[in-house]
C-alpha cells in the first residue's frame, strides 16, 4: 500500500532571502540531522541573468534500522538524489527528491516549495508532500515500512527548528537582511563542483546586513519588468502542480496547534488530506477542520474508515436538517418542566460542562407523553449546542476546546428506569449520537451510582464506543466527595448545590410526569412519523438492472424542473428523459430479486420494458456519472408538456487504465459497500419560469453559501448558487 504525506503549510517569520541563506547551512552535512551522514554536489548550472540557480546533490543518509537489516539489505547508507530550483526573481525555491537505494524494490519520492506568503512578502512559506511506495523487501515490507514512517515523522519535526536554528545563527552573526535579487546584479562564475561542495558563491556573495532603500526599489522595478521578459524561468513543473491551490484551500500549522490541537505530522497529513477530498467532491460545502478531526480521531486516523462514517454523517445532518435544529426547534413544554438537565459553566480543563440529573428524571413519563423521536430531536439540539459552546470556549480560553464533559447524577435511579420502552429510547440516542457527534464527550462523571446501575450499565454499555467507555469515570455513594473525586475536575466554586456545593444549578429538578399529559400509543406513532418524516429528500435504492425513476407531469412548456441529490453509496448515472404518454403506474422491484429484506426500501420503476427509446419516449440530456459521495445539483428548463422521467441507474464501473497516480474516482469506488447496490437521497421541485428567474436573481444578490465557516453551525449545506439566470430554453444545467 502506497503511504503518502501532506504537510500544512509552515510559516517562519522572515523573508524568504534570509530562510535561503539559513537553508544553504544544511549543507554538506548538518550535526541537527544525525542521519543526514553526506551530500556531493553531482551537477550545478545557473541561467545567464542569475535568477534561476539549479543544483542536483547526492544524499547519504545512514538509517537506524536494525543491524540484521542492514546485513541482508548489503549497504549501510541509503542514496538519495536531491533536485533543488531556486527562482530568485519569483522567490521560489522547488526540492524534488528520490531514493536510488532500492529503487526496485521501494519508491520513494518527496516534493518541497518554499515561497512567499501571499499575505505577507516579507515572510516565507514551506510545503511539503511524500510517498512511500514497498513493491517487495526481502519479506521485511511491514518493518521497513515502520521504520520509514517513524524516520519521516522524526525529521518532519525537526526541518522547522533547523532552520530557525540557523537563522538565529545568522542573527548571531550579524546577518539580519538579505537583498533581493535585481536584474542589476552580477553573478560571479562558478567554480567547477566538487565533492563536499559548500553554499552556491551568488547566495554567499548576496549576504549583507543592510540595504538601501534606492536599491530595493531598483530591485522591484527590475524584477517586475523582467518578469514580462524573460522566459527562462520555469511556468509550470510537476511539483508546482502538487502543491497548487488557492490560501483560503490549505491549513496553516500555526492555525492548527492554535484551533486544533498538538498532531503529529502523520495525523496533519491525514488531516489535510481528507479535508482536500471532501473539497473535490462536495466541492467546497464542507464541515469545519474540528468536526473533520473528530471523525478521524474516533476511527484512530485511518483516513478510509473515518471518511466513510463522516460521509454517512454529513447525508444524515443534510436529510434531517439538523444544520438548523438550533433555530427550528422550539422545545414543548413537558421538556422544559420535567427534563433534568442543562448547561452548567465550564470543567477545569474549559470544556463546557453539562449535567444530567438522570435519577430524577421520568423516562417513562417523558416517552409517553413525547414519543422516542421528540426526546432524540432534544438530545440532538444538546449536542449541537455543545459544538457551539466548544468553539466559544476556544476563543475565550485561547486553546483548542473540541469536547465537553458530562456529569450524570443517578441518585433516584431505580427499577422504574429500566422501564423496556425507556431504555429502547436510550439506545437509539446513544447509536445516533455515537454515529453522528463522535469524540465529542471528553469525560463523564457518574456520581451516586445505586445498586441497580450494574443492570443498566449492562444493558447500554455494548452500544458504547470503547474509546468513550475509557471516559467514564464512575463513583458510589459519596466516594465522589474525597480525593481524586468532584473536585479534581470541576473548580469547587462552581460545584452545583445539590451536589455539597455552593454554586446554585438552574437544571430543573424534574419529578413524575402528569399522567394526564400521556398521549395514546397511535399518537406517539403519528408523531414520530410526522417528525421522523419531516425532511423534502427521499432516499432510494438502486440495483444492477432495476433502476429508480420518478415522473414528474409538465402543463407549462417553460417550466424549470430542480434537483438535489447526494450519491450515499455507488456509482450511478443519471439521466432525463421525455414521453408524451403517461408512463404506467409505479411498480416495486420485487424484494427478493436483488436480496432485499427492509420493506423501506424505495425503488420505483415506470419506463416499460416494451417501450422503444426514440419513439415512445427520448433522452433530454445527456447522460451524467456521478461518483459515490457527490453531491450534484441542477435543473432542466423544459420544452414540451407532457412527463418528464428523472432516472438514476447503476453505474458499471469500466476497468482502470494503468496511472502512477491514484484517482478520486478511484478512491471513491473503494467505499462501496456492495457492488451491486447503490443508493442516492433526492429532492425535486418544478418553478415557474418567473419563479426560477426570480430565485436566480436573490441567488446572485446573496451571493454564493457554500462556504460552511459561515453558516448557522458550520455543517455541510445546499450552496444556493446552483443555478444560473442566462439559461438556453434547450439546455441542462448541472452542477456538483
Amino acid at each position: 500500500m502506497v503511504q503518502k504525506y501532506q504537510s500544512p503549510v509552515r510559516v517562519y517569520k522572515h523573508p524568504f532571502e534570509l530562510v535561503m541563506a539559513a537553508y544553504e547551512r544544511r549543507f554538506p552535512t548538518c550535526h541537527l540531522i544525525p542521519m543526514f551522514v553526506n551530500s556531493d554536489v553531482v551537477n550545478e548550472e545557473t541561467s545567464e541573468d542569475g535568477s534561476i540557480h539549479r543544483i542536483e546533490r547526492r544524499c547519504a543518509l545512514d538509517v537506524d534500522a536494525p543491524r540484521l537489516l542492514k546485513r541482508i539489505a548489503g549497504v549501510d547508507y541509503v542514496y538519495f538524489t536531491q533536485k533543488n530550483t531556486l527562482n530568485k526573481k519569483e522567490r521560489t525555491l522547488h526540492i524534488e527528491s528520490h531514493n536510488e537505494t532500492f529503487s526496485n524494490r521501494v519508491v520513494v519520492h518527496e516534493t518541497c516549495c518554499y515561497s512567499v506568503h501571499p499575505e505577507n512578502e516579507e515572510w516565507t512559506c514551506f510545503e511539503q508532500t511524500a510517498s512511500l511506495d514497498i513493491k517487495s523487501f526481502f519479506g521485511f515490507e511491514s518493518t521497513v515500512e515502520k521504520i520509514a514512517m517513524k524516520q519521516y515523522a522524526s525529521s518532519i519535526n525537526k526541518g522547522k527548528e533547523i532552520i530557525e536554528f540557523y537563522l538565529k545563527e545568522l542573527e548571531n552573526e550579524g546577518v539580519t537582511h538579505v537583498p533581493r535579487w535585481s536584474c542589476s546584479t552580477i553573478s560571479p562564475a562558478l567554480p567547477e563542483p566538487n565533492s563536499l561542495s559548500t553554499s552556491p558563491p551568488e547566495i554567499q556573495h548576496a549576504i549583507t546586513p543592510t540595504v538601501s532603500a534606492s536599491q530595493a526599489a531598483e530591485t522591484k522595478d527590475c524584477a517586475a519588468q523582467d518578469a514580462k521578459q524573460d522566459n527562462g524561468a520555469p511556468q509550470a513543473d510537476s511539483l508546482a502542480e502538487i502543491l497548487a491551490g488557492t490560501p483560503e484551500d490549505k491549513l496553516d500549522a500555526d492555525y492548527i496547534k492554535r484551533y486544533l490541537g498538538d498532531l503529529t505530522p502523520l495525523q496533519e497529513s491525514c488531516l489535510i488530506r481528507l479535508r482536500k477530498w471532501l473539497q473535490e467532491t462536495h466541492k467546497g460545502k464542507i464541515p469545519k477542520d474540528e468536526h473533520i478531526l473528530r471523525f478521524l480521531r474516533a476511527r484512530d486516523f485511518n483516513m478510509d474508515k473515518a471518511r466513510e462514517i463522516l460521509c454517512q454523517s454529513l447525508t444524515w445532518r443534510k436529510q434531517h436538517q439538523v444544520d438548523y435544529l438550533l433555530e427550528t426547534w422550539n422545545p414543548p413544554q413537558v421538556l422544559q418542566d420535567y427534563y433534568t438537565g442543562g448547561w452548567h459553566h465550564h470543567d477545569r480543563d474549559g470544556r463546557p460542562l453539562y449535567i444530567l440529573r438522570l435519577g430524577h428524571m421520568d423516562t417513562k413519563g417523558l416517552v409517553r407523553a413525547l414519543g422516542e423521536e421528540s426526546l432524540l430531536r432534544h438530545v440532538l439540539s444538546i449536542n449541537e449546542e455543545g459544538l457551539r459552546r466548544c468553539e466559544e470556549n476556544t476563543k475565550v480560553f485561547g486553546r483548542p476546546i473540541s469536547c465537553w464533559t458530562c456529569l450524570v447524577d443517578l441518585e433516584g435511579l431505580n427499577m422504574r428506569h429500566l422501564w423496556r420502552p425507556g431504555v429502547k429510547a436510550l439506545l437509539r440516542i446513544i447509536e445516533v449520537v455515537e454515529a453522528n457527534y463522535p469524540e465529542t464527550l471528553g469525560r463523564l462523571l457518574i456520581l451516586r451510582a445505586p445498586r441497580v446501575f450494574p443492570v443498566l450499565w449492562t444493558l447500554v454499555s455494548p452500544f458504547i464506543d470503547e474509546n468513550t467507555r475509557k471516559k467514564f469515570l464512575i463513583y458510589a455513594g459519596n466516594d465522589y466527595q474525597g480525593p481524586g473525586g468532584l473536585v479534581d475536575y470541576i473548580d469547587k466554586e462552581i460545584i452545583p448545590d445539590f451536589l455539597g456545593g455552593e454554586c446554585m444549578c438552574e437544571v430543573p429538578e424534574g419529578g413524575l410526569v402528569p399522567k394526564s399529559m400521556y398521549r395514546t400509543a397511535e399518537e406517539l406513532e403519528n408523531e414520530d412519523v410526522r417528525l421522523w418524516t419531516e425532511t423534502i429528500y427521499q432516499s432510494a435504492s438502486i440495483f444492477k438492472g432495476a433502476p429508480h425513476e420518478l415522473v414528474i407531469e409538465i402543463i407549462d412548456a417553460a417550466s424549470v424542473i430542480t434537483w438535489d441529490f447526494d450519491v450515499c453509496k455507488g456509482d450511478i448515472v443519471f439521466n432525463i428523459y421525455h414521453s408524451k404518454r403517461a408512463p404506467q403506474a409505479p411498480r416495486k422491484d420485487p424484494l427478493g430479486t436483488h436480496g432485499i429484506t427492509s420493506p423501506g426500501v424505495n425503488n420505483v420503476q415506470l419506463i416499460d420494458k416494451s417501450w422503444t427509446l426514440g419513439q415512445d419516449y427520448s433522452m433530454v440530456a445527456s447522460p451524467l456519472t456521478c461518483k459515490e459521495g457527490e453531491s450534484v445539483q441542477g435543473s432542466h428548463i423544459t420544452r414540451w408538456p407532457g412527463f418528464y422521467i428523472l432516472q438514476w441507474k447503476f453505474h458499471n464501473m469500466p476497468a482502470c487504465s494503468a496511472t502512477n497516480l491514484p484517482r478520486v474516482d478511484d478512491v471513491l469506488a473503494t467505499l462501496q459497500v456492495s457492488s451491486h447496490k447503490c443508493k442516492v437521497m433526492y429532492y425535486t421541485e418544478v418553478l415557474g419560469s418567473e419563479d426560477f428567474r426570480t430565485a436566480c436573481c436573490d441567488v446572485q444578490s446573496l451571493g454564493s453559501m457554500t462556504s460552511l465557516e459561515s453558516s448557522h453551525s458550520g455543517f455541510s449545506q445546499l450552496s444556493a448558487a446552483t443555478t444560473s439566470s442566462n439559461h438556453s430554453q434547450s439546455s441542462s444545467m448541472i452542477s456538483r
